[in-house]
């Protein structure tokens, strides 16, 4: 079971933060009177992935359970090997 330390608060020192660099400046979300003007890209001590030119669309589609169990069943990257096996049918 965690404690909760109480007196934390106490031996926290402003001086002990590493300053921002640029860069995690600008990866930082940004928000003006509350309101997200742009979400943070990464995190503060790497930067997110690369943009693509043609980024995946999440959508929702229901398969047969036959269908996804089978692909389920060749392990991780399943869901990319039903993209593949829908734009070989497509002939993409």
């Amino acid at each position: 079971m965690i404690e909760n330390n109480i007196n934390s608060e106490q031996n926290w020192d402003d001086d002990d933060l590493p300053e921002w660099t640029e860069d995690q400046f600008r990866r930082a979300a940004l928000y003006k009177k509350g309101k997200l003007v742009r979400p943070a890209d990464g995190t503060l001590t790497k930067p997110g992935r690369p943009k693509l030119k043609n980024p995946k669309q999440q959508v929702t589609l229901r398969l047969d359970q036959a269908v996804v169990e089978r692909f389920r069943a060749t392990g991780a990257g399943w869901q990319t090997r039903i993209n593949d096996a829908l734009r070989k049918s497509l002939g993409l």
